[in-house]
């Protein structure tokens, strides 16, 4: 095994999840090609793993009650994300549609908790919500105005079973690790990707394919990560404007870049709101 490799997909020993790639919420900005394609939409891409702890939700995307009532529970960013009010679309929706009952789903790990990622939280409200010690600290004093604006404290108002964490496990393709989220074994990391928030994380899920890495906010366009980065300048401008520490946010999406380019045959990232990519991995259409 390669140094710094030391949580590798060797084939063996991998829990045997079965995951399902949810869009929790359709957003229609404003500015066609200028954002992604005409009419413009982004998704909220979630993922759904039946693990033997229970269901896994990795993000939550919005409520019916966020996408009900957007000023007052979005607040200014509903201007931006013109989520489409449509409550099918919600994770606890989309889990009843699935046939599982509400309290099945036992484990949030939101990749940071903006409003957009965080809004399904309270329709689990039995669920341990894992997230960095950092995001949850950002969340509950934010320090800045971005994140004053970017934090919805009702989303968690029901009181939700924190479980925080710190950077302190094994390396990941070289990449910082927590240490296992679950019970089982290696098969759910947290892999810190500051920058967008405090306390940002990727969320790697280990497969009998390979690793899936739900890359959260490092970025939004799919062709960031090619050779020659691309990037649509509407959506170049809402990341200018929603990265809380810019610098670290434009390193880790260079080092996914490295990861992209030299273990794409053991990886596969994705975002959280590029609709090609969540067409791709999910089958399904967004219109």
């Amino acid at each position: 095994m390669q140094p710094g490799l030391s949580c590798q997909n060797t084939g063996q020993n991998i829990m045997a999840l079965v995951l399902r790639h949810l869009n929790c919420g359709t957003g229609c900005p404003v500015g066609g090609r200028l954002v992604n394609r005409s009419p413009a939409r982004t998704v909220c891409h979630c993922l759904l793993i039946e693990a033997d702890a229970g269901l896994v939700l990795v993000d939550t995307g919005l409520s019916a009650s966020d996408l009900a009532s957007p000023l007052r529970n979005q607040g200014p960013m509903a201007l931006l994300l013109r989520a489409r009010n449509a409550p099918r679309d919600t994770a606890v929706e989309k889990v009843k549609s699935l046939g599982f009952a509400l309290g099945d789903v036992r484990h949030l790990i939101p990749t940071h908790l903006d409003l957009d990622h965080a809004g399904g939280m309270s329709d689990f409200p039995g669920a341990r919500v894992h997230v960095h010690r950092a995001e949850y600290e950002a969340a509950a004093r934010p320090a800045s105005w971005r994140e004053r604006h970017r934090y919805r404290p009702h989303q968690w108002r029901h009181g939700p079973r924190w479980e925080l964490y710190e950077p302190d496990g094994e390396n990941w393709f070289g990449f910082q690790a927590v240490r296992p989220l679950l019970e089982e074994g290696d098969d759910i990391l947290l892999i810190p990707l500051v920058g967008h928030t405090r306390g940002h994380c990727a969320v790697a899920v280990n497969t009998p394919t390979g690793w899936l890495l739900h890359a959260g906010d490092s970025y939004y366009d799919c062709r960031q990560l090619a050779a020659k980065p691309q990037c649509s300048v509407g959506l170049a401008a809402f990341q200018w404007l929603a990265h809380e520490d810019r610098i670290a946010a434009r390193n880790n999406l260079e080092r996914l870049r490295e990861l992209n380019a030299t273990h794409s045959e053991s990886v596969t990232i994705f975002s959280s709101h590029d609709p090609s990519e969540f067409e791709s991995l999910s089958g399904q259409a967004v219109v």
